[in-house]
Order: C-alpha cells, then sequence, then structure tokens
C-alpha cells in the first residue's frame, strides 16, 4: 500500500460532485420500494410496517440458467454457467431514514433479516455463497434512495470473498490460530486505528485500507456468520453499525455514500473453522462531501495508494460526536 498524505495538499480543479439533500420524505409515491407502491417490474409492495424482503426484479443472476453447449473450456478461456438469487431488503418503511438515522432497534431487526436471508438462501442447492451488501448514496451507484439493501446467493465463491478464504484457511495451518482473532488482538493492543467499540465488535480502520475512511467491523468472538451469535450479539452489531454510520455522516455533515457488504462463511457444506465475520466499509469520499478519491491511473495499473494515513483516519472518525449531526434540526 504506498501512503502519500502530502498529496491532500495538491489543488484539485477536477469533478465536484453535489451533496445529497436530506428529503425529509417519509413516503414518495413514485418511489418503487415504499409501501403499498408498486414496482417497476409491476408487483406491488405490502404496507410493511417493519423489514421487507422481496426477489429482485431486474436480477442479475438467475436460478436456471441454459449450459452453454459450445462455451469454451481450456487452459486459456472457460466459460460456464453461473445460478443464483437476487433479492432486496428494504430496511423500514420510511422513505428518508438511513442506518445512520435508524433507531438501534429498527437496525437490530435489519441485522436479523440479513441472518434470516444467509440460513434460507445458503440451504438452496448449488448456494456457495451469500453477498449481503448495500449501496449508499447516488456516488456509489445506489438507484433508490429508500434504505435497503442487497443479497446475492451464488453458486460459487467470489473473487474477494475466495482470497480471503484462501489467506484464512493458510493462516490457520502455518499459525494454529485465526487470522483476524489474532489481527484484531493487535490492533486493541496498539489502539491507533480502533474508531469506536463495544463488548461484542470493534470497527476499525484496517492498516491495509484502501479508501481514505474505510472501516473494518470485525466481531471479538470467533463466529463464523451472524447465525452463530446469540440476540445479544447482533443487538451489539446494530449498535455498532449506528455508531459507525453516524460519524461517517457527521465527517462532512451529509449523508455519507459508501459501500457495505458482510463477509461470512462460505455456505458450500464445507466445514470453514477458520473464517471469521466482518463486515466492510468502503467509503469514496475524501476532502469533503463533494470530493472524492478516484482509484484510476498508479492505483489502476501500479497499486493502491491513498492520500491519508489510516491512523489519521481513524483519529478523525473517532473524535466525531455519535449524536446525528440533524438531531433537533
Amino acid at each position: 500500500m504506498l501512503v502519500s498524505p502530502h498529496r491532500t495538499q495538491r489543488p484539485w480543479q477536477g469533478e465536484v460532485a453535489k451533496t445529497e439533500a436530506v428529503s425529509a420524505i417519509h413516503y414518495d409515491p413514485n418511489c418503487y420500494l415504499c409501501p403499498g407502491n408498486t414496482r417497476a417490474g409491476g408487483n406491488k409492495n405490502p404496507d410493511y410496517k417493519s423489514v421487507f424482503v422481496f426477489d429482485n426484479d431486474y436480477a442479475a443472476l438467475l436460478p436456471d440458467v441454459p449450459a452453454f453447449d459450445d462455451a469454451p473450456h481450456d487452459d486459456l478461456l472457460c466459460a460456464e454457467p453461473e445460478r443464483g438469487t437476487c433479492r432486496v431488503v428494504c430496511f423500514h418503511p420510511d422513505h428518508d431514514l438511513t442506518l445512520a438515522r435508524m433507531q438501534p432497534e429498527d437496525i437490530a431487526n435489519v441485522v436479523q433479516a440479513w441472518s434470516e436471508q444467509y440460513i434460507e438462501l445458503g440451504a438452496q442447492p448449488n448456494t456457495s455463497y451469500v453477498q449481503i451488501f448495500e449501496n449508499r448514496g447516488t456516488m456509489m451507484g445506489a438507484s433508490n434512495p429508500h434504505p435497503h439493501c442487497q443479497v446475492w446467493a451464488i453458486e460459487h465463491v467470489p473473487d474477494e470473498p475466495q482470497a480471503e478464504l484462501i489467506a484464512q484457511q493458510e493462516y490457520r495451518r502455518s499459525h494454529g490460530s485465526c487470522l483476524l482473532c489474532d489481527y484484531l488482538a493487535r490492533e486493541v493492543q496498539l489502539a491507533q486505528r480502533i474508531v469506536c467499540e463495544n463488548e461484542e465488535f470493534v470497527a476499525l480502520v484496517p492498516f491495509w485500507a484502501v479508501w481514505p475512511f474505510e472501516t473494518l467491523v470485525l466481531s471479538r468472538c470467533h463466529a463464523g456468520a451472524l447465525t452463530e451469535m446469540d440476540s445479544a450479539q447482533k443487538i451489539a452489531f446494530a449498535h455498532i453499525l449506528k455508531r459507525l454510520t453516524t460519524r461517517y455522516d457527521n465527517l462532512f455533515e451529509t449523508r455519507f455514500p459508501y459501500t457495505m457488504g458482510l463477509h461470512q462463511s462460505p455456505t458450500d457444506g464445507q466445514p470453514h473453522p477458520e473464517w471469521h465475520f466482518h463486515a466492510h466499509f468502503y467509503p469514496p469520499l475524501l476532502r469533503s462531501a463533494t470530493v472524492r478519491k478516484f482509484m484510476v491511473g498508479f492505483e489502476m495499473l501500479g497499486m493502491p495508494q491513498r492520500d491519508i494515513t489510516p491512523e489519521s483516519a481513524a483519529q478523525r472518525l473517532r473524535a466525531l460526536s455519535e449524536v446525528h449531526y440533524t438531531f433537533g434540526k
């Protein structure tokens, strides 16, 4: 990782994005995720009062895919069908909310839905991995501002979890312990990159962070998935999500964009004692609510380069209030 903190002093004449204004619209008749509305695919949402889950009307993965009769399959080129299921999880009926502005008990309902989806989809035949992720904000490609995320159940373990799987397996073989348990113990000991913590979880800026204010949420207990945690641990996870996302919003006093994802044990029918539950937050903002980090040039062709040290990013996030900046406005 190339770290170049002096680059934050360079003048910026590039793209300046528009800030995402707080809408204060609790129900949007034109939103295809609001309760009671008809979605673009023609299905009507129920008048839901809490979490609402449905099959994505425009899924990237389908449960039935025909075989490729003339697909290449050799040492250079290989193509094969990929089956799967895609779902949408609406966090709350209120169109205006985000995780940062939801109550912890409402976030706990979302966490429980994530756990249930992991169980249900992971048990389906030909599902090796269940990826839960949220794209927050137009800067991260969110097509709808209503609070929601996606769940993709896929036939093969995707690239990023696969790389993590191999690393955790190799570490366990060579050290006889869990890679992320040992890493978390080191971070707690150093206390340089921790943002916030509670009895069950720690949110920190990882030593290898690529994005300026990237964070990693780690469970203190060695569990492979939410399903291995009790209700108190899930509630603690909801609280740490609330505290972390509130800090994000407070950093530049904006609805902070990010991509967030849970990395849990593969559901390929094999035991995975090496896997440690964690969540990634990848936010693009760098200098302000309107200037983001671009992964181009050297980052794409050479190696990742970050403009602030992970320690300074953690310090800035750690120093922020956990009371949302819009509270009382």
